[in-house]
């Protein structure tokens, strides 16, 4: 938490919103840190060919956003139910769980692989296009079904591993709407792909600023 890890109490009950940003940057470990970067090092290898190098950071720290705003609204929707328990001189954000690292990030940089790489502008054989998209695909889907099977009670009570999915949700939700709009930088103009990602940054920043409010506003 003093590094800067996200919690919905933190966010909500003190407007610590930058949590949402710092939190992506922030593990709890070394296998955190080294799981979640050489799925980033292996997605990022991909992306950035399609995406440059500032489509994929933009990428990393939009989406990444988008997953730690989700996950505040989701661990903080029964905050006025909890407020009102909480004892005189406790801090009531730490009755709400910390979350942190880049996996919602990585989730939302796959999300928008998926998008980017069915893109029939792109100079590679087809059959190739369709393999690289299916690996992708079973990369989310795979990771979101075992980040739900470790969150339940059966689990995660014997290992005490706790998964924050609503970021992993959150994340390639984002990433598959930030792409939307681009076109892969190969085989497109310069000057078409910088114009596509900046309407996709633009569009993304606009939605996660009016969801931040949604939050404030429903929960804060």
């Amino acid at each position: 938490m003093q590094w800067g890890a996200n919690n919905a109490g933190s966010v909500l009950i003190h407007g610590q919103w930058w949590r949402v940003i710092s939190a992506m940057f922030v593990h709890v470990g070394v296998l955190h840190l080294a799981t979640n970067m050489w799925c980033l090092w292996n997605l990022g290898l991909l992306a950035e060919p399609l995406m440059g190098s500032f489509g994929v950071v933009a990428a990393y720290v939009l989406t990444g956003a988008a997953g730690n705003l989700l996950s505040v609204l989701w661990n903080g929707r029964h905050i006025s139910s909890i407020l009102p328990q909480v004892p005189p001189g406790f801090d009531p954000a730490a009755f709400f769980s910390p979350g942190a690292g880049a996996s919602g990030a990585v989730f939302g940089i796959a999300g928008a692989l998926i998008v980017l790489l069915k893109s029939p502008r792109l100079p590679v054989p087809p059959d190739e296009l369709k393999r690289l998209r299916k690996s992708v695909i079973y990369f989310a889907a795979i990771n979101l079904a075992i980040g739900l099977a470790i969150s339940l009670d059966v689990v995660s009570s014997r290992t005490g591993i706790s998964i924050d999915n609503s970021a992993h949700l959150g994340g390639v939700l984002c990433g598959l709407l930030f792409a939307a709009p681009m076109v892969p930088r190969i085989g497109n103009a310069r000057s078409v792909f910088l114009t596509r990602l900046q309407i996709a940054v633009g569009m993304i920043v606009g939605i996660l600023v009016l969801f931040g409010f949604y939050i404030s506003r429903v929960l804060g």
